[in-house]
């Protein structure tokens, strides 16, 4: 049983070493935090300590409440006008059209915090899919840990790859090396070795401590946690850090500056309607309900809750094809993608590697396993085994690891190899990790009679460069052949991943000082193997190039070897333009951008590459999985991280997160993208002229001196059933046929195009010539103005009922899909303006009469007439279509446009 020592004045037991942890030893930690170094804590313990210490989260500040929440949807310039009109309304004594404005405007802050609540939610529970996960040793048992559950005294396990999670004092480091560039600045990966230091230490030279919020770049340790959340370096640096508001997308940005140019414009119309009002002898009063109605007609109120619930619509879609989106703008921001960057192996490919050729003795081995072993092909065998970090079948499940890794353990395995047995005869005393940068590993191993040996793999273009000789099928040793390095290259050229395996004898037991790989190297053999594409990937970059998507091939492979996969995958016209990392260091700007496949890049190349792209006007979407692919997916419009082999930093980096590793789903969720910017634009080209055409009306009225056609409290109803029966609907249109086959919409595209301005003018002059046409006439012919002014607004709920059948598709006579929501809304919108029509208290409240059979008759002509104008307009056209609208194949031959643009 442990009994922790008493607690000094400067530490406290079991919660944070309140001294500078770095001038304390391990195990004066281990006694102050009462754990144990090799046990941890016992999970009891580390609940207790959860309880008592809080969880290893940093302070997010203050929650706000749901009645914060529901103030903050009325923060809108459309919403601050209708506020003002009530408040006019209300002074006039026209409680009833107060009280309908007051409603529409509490109706669509309701709309906004249900879905603003339904979109947290959903966000929490994608978040919890991709949070950090943690190694710490519990009860002995070293286990998988979600990080706000460590808790001080945790034993946590560092390797390549983790993100470190709270504050840890090191027990022990082997070529631990930690990026602390997110903490102190420092670009160079600092080395890491337990040790107690001077308290006058800096931060960055503390080098025995693993801090929260950095990345295991190499090597691995064990640590204990000595502070969580706030108590940590970087929980210092939030509290030090200023609120900062949830970041608006380009999309919210341009509706912000619509809604106040429209409001601006609506504020001073009604002005200009007031003053002209008062010229042709109007009383005020009058003109002050003249000027609102025509201001609460022309407020698009149902926009931004429409915005908000597509958006919203996406994300889900998005997930359920496995795009788990971290950062909302990535829903408006892919469907404007015009260059992907992607890594091969398990994004492009299945990831299953099979070893398929093994050469070794100068003699090429098409590998089925078996047979007997000639000493140089058992010692190529034998390195696979030795210089490999995965671990191997033990007869109940299968080899697990890295993917190349577990491929070498299965060839030896069939070749009659017991990895296990291997491995315990020849210890490990020494490891040279890989490193995406030197592309190779190394290990060093004692035999049985105490003689140190060395084992190393790698890129054979690394390798052969330190290799002085080779061993002959017989295993004895030679000069090395000039043909070896030709037999890479063509194994690369069949498409198959290349690795080269030699052997070295150490100095000594420590073969690696300062983290150098050995020289004077003896070539044991090469081992190819093939990783097949996955099903739908060849088919996705096609739809991706159809789109005018240009796909780029980054991977760590062999030039040759990416260059067969790029013909593979189709990703260029012609033979793909393949560049190594040697050459893109030496290659120009403009020339660059050219290329179709990047091999043996570093992490500053990929950097570069998405720079050069986003200078030249291009949105990039960059996938990665990997340490050395963070700085990239984070420049990168959309950064987009592997779910299932990606790195924790990786994906605290990406944008989104693919949960199947697929390069099928970034094509999905590039579709589903343009699908939302799509029903965005179909519910703006349905309400615009809607809204813009009710007050028209009313300055039609005043100018020519006749009544109104339409009072307050009928537009009101007008805007306040239908926005949220009809044009919410479009939220839920499906993807039309034909999207991927589209041009990327250009990023800085307004979002009134000149299509959509067209429209608008179009559909509100047909609105307003067709209902004050029928409100004269029925003036004209003895109806009652208030039978007149039902008829006006029964025009306006059916022609908007027609018109909305014409907008689930911009530019095509046939929508895609079926949407049950269209229809039910549209049932339930024509239920209600029979009420308002026929119920005596409905005509009451709204001033409104029955109509007849005739005039039922007059409504359904004009509704009619308004859907096959807008669609006579989509056929007159259509052919000058550009742009995201435009369905227009590419030329035969072309089969997306060139996204490489000439110099200057």
């Amino acid at each position: 049983m442990r009994v922790p020592a008493p607690a000094r004045p400067a530490e406290r037991v079991g919660t944070a070493v309140r001294a500078p942890a770095h001038e304390l030893d391990a195990a004066e930690t281990i006694t102050l935090l009462g754990t144990d170094e090799q046990a941890g804590l016992t999970e009891a313990e580390a609940t207790s300590r959860n309880v008592h210490n809080g969880l290893n989260v940093l302070p997010t500040g203050r929650a706000t409440s749901a009645l914060g929440r529901f103030f903050r949807q009325f923060k809108d310039p459309l919403v601050y006008v209708l506020l003002a009109s009530a408040a006019v309304t209300l002074s006039l004594g026209q409680l009833v059209d107060s009280s309908v404005i007051f409603a529409v405007v509490l109706l669509n802050a309701v709309v906004g915090l249900l879905q603003e609540s339904r979109a947290e939610h959903a966000l929490t529970a994608l978040a919890g899919m991709v949070s950090t996960e943690v190694r710490v040793v519990r009860d002995g048992v070293p286990i998988r840990l979600r990080a706000e559950n460590l808790t001080t005294g945790d034993v946590v396990l560092l390797r390549a790859g983790d993100k470190v999670a709270a504050d840890a004092l090191l027990l022990s480091a082997h070529t631990l090396q930690i990026d602390e560039s997110a903490l102190t600045g420092e670009a160079a990966p600092v080395t890491k070795l337990p040790g107690a230091l001077p308290r006058a230490t800096a931060l960055a030279d503390r080098r025995n401590i693993a801090h929260a919020g950095t990345v295991v770049t190499r090597g691995e340790g064990t640590a204990v946690v000595v502070a969580i959340g706030a108590g940590t370096e970087l929980g210092l640096i939030n509290q030090l850090m200023t609120a900062t508001g949830v970041p608006t997308t380009p999309l919210t940005r341009k509706l912000s500056g619509f809604s106040r140019r429209l409001s601006v414009g609506i504020v001073a119309l009604a002005v200009v309607l007031f003053v002209i009002g008062l010229l042709r002898g109007y009383r005020a009063g009058e003109m002050f309900t003249a000027a609102v109605t025509m201001a609460v007609g022309a407020i698009p109120e149902g926009l931004p809750a429409a915005v908000s619930i597509v958006l919203a619509i996406g994300v889900v879609r998005m997930a359920r094809r496995g795009a788990i989106v971290r950062r909302l703008p990535s829903v408006e921001t892919l469907g404007s993608t015009t260059v992907i960057c992607t890594d091969k192996t398990g994004t492009l490919t299945t990831n299953r590697m099979t070893v398929t050729t093994v050469v070794a003795g100068d003699r090429t081995h098409e590998w089925t396993g078996g047979g007997p072993l000639a000493p140089a092909l058992r010692e190529c065998l034998l390195t696979g085994v030795l210089c490999n970090e995965a671990q191997p079948a033990d007869g109940t499940t299968a080899a697990t690891g890295d993917p190349t890794e577990t491929a070498l353990l299965t060839a030896a395995r069939e070749a009659g190899l017991d990895a296990g047995a291997e491995r315990s005869a020849r210890p490990r005393v020494d490891v040279l990790p890989f490193e995406s940068g030197r592309n190779l590993m190394a290990t060093v191993h004692r035999s049985a009679d105490g003689r140190l040996t060395g084992y190393l793999k790698g890129a054979p273009e690394k390798v052969l460069a330190r290799c002085h000789g080779q061993l002959r099928e017989d295993g004895t040793v030679g000069p090395l052949a000039e043909s070896q390095r030709e037999t890479a290259e063509a194994l690369a050229r069949r498409g198959l991943r290349v690795l080269a395996f030699a052997t070295f004898t150490p100095a000594g037991a420590t073969a690696f000082p300062a983290g150098a790989p050995p020289d004077e190297l003896t070539l044991v053999g090469f081992q190819a193997m093939h990783d097949p594409p996955r099903p739908a990937a060849v088919a996705s970059v096609a739809a991706c190039r159809r789109a005018g998507i240009a796909v780029k091939m980054i991977t760590g492979d062999h030039g040759e070897t990416a260059r067969a996969i790029a013909r593979n995958f189709a990703l260029a016209d012609g033979e793909p333009v393949v560049l190594t990392g040697a050459e893109i260091a030496v290659t120009p700007d403009d020339t660059l951008a050219g290329v179709d496949v990047f091999a043996r890049v570093s992490p500053e190349q990929k950097l570069r590459l998405v720079t050069l792209l986003q200078q030249r006007g291009d949105v990039v979407a960059m996938t990665g999985d990997g340490v050395n692919d963070a700085p990239a997916l984070r420049k990168a419009d959309i950064g987009v991280a592997m779910g299932r082999s990606g790195t924790e930093v990786a994906k605290e980096a990406a944008d989104m997160v693919l949960a199947n590793d697929d390069f099928a789903t970034i094509e999905a969720a590039v579709e589903e993208g343009r699908a939302v910017f799509d029903n965005i634009r179909k519910f703006m080209a349905w309400t615009l002229p809607t809204n813009l055409a009710e007050g028209l009306v009313i300055l039609v009225a005043i100018v020519l001196g006749t009544q109104l056609p339409m009072l307050p409290v009928q537009v009101l109803w007008i805007n306040m059933t239908t926005a949220v029966f009809l044009g919410l609907a479009l939220a839920f249109e499906p993807k039309e046929a034909g999207i991927m086959a589209r041009r990327p919409r250009p990023p800085g595209q307004a979002l009134m195009t000149a299509d959509l301005l067209r429209r608008i003018a179009l559909v509100s002059v047909i609105l307003v010539a067709g209902s004050f046409a029928v409100f004269t006439w029925q003036l004209g012919a003895g109806a009652s103005v208030t039978e007149a002014r039902s008829i006006t607004v029964t025009v306006f709920v059916f022609a908007q009922i027609a018109y909305l059948f014409s907008c689930r598709s911009l530019d095509r006579f046939r929508p895609t899909g079926w949407n049950p929501w269209v229809l039910g809304g549209v049932a339930v919108m024509i239920a209600l303006q029979v009420s308002i029509l026929h119920l005596p208290l409905m005509n009451e409240l709204f001033h409104t009469a029955p109509l007849t059979v005739g005039s039922w008759l007059l409504v359904l002509g004009l509704a009619a007439m308004t859907f096959l104008v807008a669609e006579l307009d989509k056929f007159l056209w259509r052919p000058r279509r550009r742009g995201p609208g435009s369905r227009r194949p590419f030329e035969k031959g072309t089969s997306a446009p060139a996204l490489v643009r000439p110099a200057g």
